[in-house]
């Protein structure tokens, strides 16, 4: 719907709310390359990785050509865990920590710049039991 189409995600905590213009990635493929070979991503950006059901991940940075910040999210939209300034190109696995739904990718260092953190609540449609629902 207009009030919270599919190209765009909020997020909401004690520092107010953010913005951020992402891609959807809900199919294997797409969750498989997620950012890989992007040289560049504008600051208000970011890519969704949404999943069927709540489960155990880890990302990695492989083939990955900026720092990201990997935003772990419950089934509800709440952030569970996040991993600051993933390393490009680092293989280590970087998990999740508990069961996790949807992960926000977004520029390193913009969680922190931000005030992103545990507990922060993100809104977007593809959120199947959202905290935080579509008007």
């Amino acid at each position: 719907n207009a009030v919270c189409p599919a190209g765009v995600l909020w997020l909401r905590g004690d520092f107010g709310k953010a913005r951020f213009a992402v891609d959807v990635a809900d199919t294997r493929s797409s969750r498989a390359t997620g950012l890989m070979h992007v040289p560049h991503m504008p600051a208000s950006k970011g890519m969704l990785f949404v999943y069927e059901y709540p489960q155990e991940v880890a990302f990695w940075m492989k083939n990955t050509l900026i720092p990201l910040d990997i935003i772990y999210a419950d089934e509800t939209g709440v952030v569970s865990n996040i991993q600051a300034n993933a390393v490009p190109g680092d293989l280590t696995p970087l998990p999740g920590l508990g069961l996790v739904q949807y992960v926000l990718e977004i520029n390193g260092g913009m969680a922190a710049q931000l005030g992103i953190s545990v507990g922060t609540q993100i809104q977007h449609p593809a959120i199947s039991k959202p905290i935080w629902p579509c008007e």
